[in-house]
């Protein structure tokens, strides 16, 4: 069977979720959003993101995707995840797996 696909705003994403985001994307992800069709047909833009059971597409603007990177304290001045944020994170993931 499939993975289940789970469209979703980026607010109302779990905080597992989004770490592993960070660390898949360690330069921000503003540039790797696509845009699709909603059921309602309107041009939508999303990140699409796999875990181990689910695809998502986050939505999110490339204006939100920029503004998501610059006000996180995770990312560094240059748009980066900071070296101190990916161990964090990765630590995170482990806790979580062991679970």
């Amino acid at each position: 069977m499939g993975k289940l696909k789970v469209v979703k705003d980026f607010d109302k994403i779990s905080e597992e979720v989004l770490a592993q985001i960070k660390l898949e994307y360690p330069n921000g992800f503003q540039k790797k959003l696509i845009i699709f069709k909603n059921i309602k047909g309107k041009f939508v833009s999303a990140l699409p993101f796999e875990t181990e059971d689910k695809h998502y597409l986050i939505r999110m603007t490339q204006s939100e995707a920029e503004e998501i990177i610059n006000e996180d304290d995770d990312y560094g001045e240059d748009g980066s995840l900071t070296e101190d944020a990916k161990m964090r994170l990765g630590d995170v993931m482990i806790n979580n797996e062991e679970e």
